[in-house]
């Protein structure tokens, strides 16, 4: 299943790529039909997971490049299918957003496709350099959707995020290639560079740890790697900030806990406060008054990502079943969240041609309908009561409250700065006096609505009951988490002595 479910879209791309170029609609239904098959079987496997062993499962394993034991390895635990349900939810939404898209459409379905099938392949990889191939494939189709489709920034913006995510994948190869040389025999295997832990040096997984870390410290964004990210944003179409909000922002988090926490918990364990605790408070505080400071309406929502991943840094640091568990729950959460946010200033967008905030006013009035989607997901964001993001943020501060008390208060803090700047948006877009420049605007669309309800629904139902999400990921962290713990019973300080030191 794993398999179809990753090459699906890849079907689909080649497909469109035998199509003629002027049957631009039946492309956009071969597109939409190619990401359909993998949502379907990520509610089946949500559905069918055990979630009773923290082990892989439906595990695949093919030898690839035997002379260097590569494989094609794949599997999933809890933490994977979570990524794997946003992934194929927010492709197939995504390709109903691009249904606008009337430039060269023979070429943007298929790079949207097989961004697609890469991010598959990185939440499911179970070999390092398969994982690796994957993550630098997400590369080249982001690089050509922004710069081709994006705004009049494109070339400048898509530029700055391959170079940026360049040096990061630099780094991952050095690790990686340290990685499988250090052992022997030799492995890309990342499970059982995972059981071998214990035999590495504490020099060598200190510089494991940092060189992997920056380079998924980009992705997230983390400060002070995030620069290319507001860039990236603005100019991207539509349904490409959906993605980067969605799902490549995640894969930073994810490849922390893959791979820095399984493979290297002695690095982790040392340099957790420093990398992950601390920049994490300053991505929440830094990423909340730099949107407060916006007049770009997509440029707030990108600041406002780079505050919520912040959240997700600190609660992975915590070391408590509340804060890692918070933590993966706010990387789904903000992937439906921020997945509204960025579809609905693509609504006013494509109306009004512009996204200056000030330039607005009283839209209210006329497009009441759009309005109040907006509010939900503004009331979303802040992390309202009964809405997803209060659960998980909540759990974020509960974990982070037993070893880091100051900075769970300043973290906590963050929420009213959150509060302000969606406020003082919802303020000078829709309320006061209407524009009349903008007087003819229509009201959202059908298509457009039929987008946002998915997402609203989910928002709603694991606001109020988030169990279906914690119990598929709880095992699995648990067991990641005691992994790390662990290691602080050999050649490190025991692990509450350095948690309780901070």
């Amino acid at each position: 299943m794993l398999t179809w479910m990753i090459f699906t879209p890849l079907i689909g791309a080649a497909l469109i790529l035998l199509m003629p170029k002027k049957a631009e609609a039946a492309i956009k239904w071969v597109a939409l039909g190619a990401t359909v098959p993998p949502l379907i079987m990520a509610f089946q496997l949500f559905g069918s997971f055990d979630r009773t062993t923290p082990d892989m499962q439906l595990v695949q394993r093919v030898a690839w490049i035997p002379a260097f034991n590569i494989e094609y390895y794949v599997g999933v635990d809890g933490i994977s299918i979570t990524m794997i349900l946003l992934t194929a939810l927010l492709s197939t939404i995504c390709i109903v957003a691009s249904w606008n898209i009337d430039k060269a459409v023979k070429a943007y379905f298929p790079l949207f496709l097989l961004l697609d099938t890469a991010m598959m392949g990185v939440f499911c990889a179970l070999d390092f350099f398969l994982f690796f191939v994957f993550w630098e494939v997400m590369l080249l189709p982001m690089y050509f959707l922004i710069g081709i489709w994006g705004g009049p920034r494109r070339e400048y913006a898509a530029i700055k995020f391959f170079l940026y995510t360049m040096v990061g994948s630099v780094l991952m190869l050095v690790a990686m290639l340290a990685l499988y040389f250090y052992n022997d025999p030799h492995t890309f295997d990342m499970l059982e560079l995972a059981r071998r832990a214990p035999t590495y040096s504490d020099n060598f997984q200190r510089f494991a740890w940092i060189a992997l870390f920056i380079g998924f410290a980009i992705k997230i964004p983390a400060f002070p790697f995030h620069t290319w990210l507001p860039d990236a944003h603005v100019e991207a179409p539509t349904a490409i900030s959906v993605i980067l909000a969605g799902v490549l922002l995640k894969m930073g988090a994810y490849g922390i806990l893959r791979i820095n926490y399984a493979i290297l918990p002695v690095g982790t364990l040392e340099f957790a406060y420093y990398f992950l605790v601390v920049l994490g408070v300053v991505n929440i505080i830094y990423g909340a008054l730099c949107a407060m400071a916006q007049t770009d309406y997509k440029k707030l929502i990108a600041y406002s990502s780079i505050s919520h991943m912040g959240y997700v840094m600190f609660g992975m640091a915590t070391f408590t079943q509340q804060g890692i568990d918070g933590a993966v729950l706010q990387m789904f959460n903000h992937g439906t969240v921020t997945a509204m946010l960025f579809l609905l200033v693509g609504v006013i967008y494509d109306r009004a041609h512009h996204r200056e905030i000030n330039g607005f006013g009283g839209l209210a009035s006329i497009m009441p309908f759009y309005t109040g989607w907006t509010a939900f997901a503004f009331f979303a964001a802040m992390g309202l009561p009964g809405l997803s993001a209060f659960i998980s943020e909540v759990l974020v501060l509960l974990g982070g409250w037993r070893y880091y008390p100051v900075l769970t208060v300043i973290s906590a803090a963050a929420v009213v700065l959150t509060a302000g700047y969606m406020l003082w948006t919802m303020q000078r877009i829709y309320l006061g006096p209407a524009n009349e420049k903008y007087l003819d605007l229509p009201d959202i669309n059908m298509r457009e609505v039929g987008m946002l309800v998915p997402l609203a629904i989910i928002v709603i139902i694991l606001g109020v009951y988030p169990k279906p999400v914690l119990s598929l990921i709880d095992v699995s962290l648990t067991h990641l988490n005691e992994t790390v713990l662990s290691a602080g019973q050999g050649p490190v300080a025991s692990a509450t002595g350095i948690l309780s030191a901070r």
